[in-house]
């Protein structure tokens, strides 16, 4: 698993220290996989969206609608 640095606000730092209990790194870990669900969700639906207008509005002899679908 690769490892990453973070930077705090110093602040930060000191009330994460009166802490020392709490597993920072899961903490951390647990926050960017929802953050990426979220944007992984929000990409989704963009791509639904794009899709679903491609689909209605396609003429029938536009050969270039796959093409627009891939994207």
């Amino acid at each position: 698993m690769p490892n990453m640095t973070l930077s705090v606000p110093d602040e930060m730092h000191e009330q994460m220290r009166k802490h020392s209990d709490v597993k920072w790194t899961a903490v951390a870990r647990k926050a960017f996989e929802s953050k990426l669900a979220k944007l992984e969700k929000s990409e989704q639906k963009s791509n639904d969206a794009v899709r679903a207008y491609a689909l209605k509005h396609a003429l029938d002899d536009w050969d270039d609608a796959d093409e627009l679908l891939k994207h």
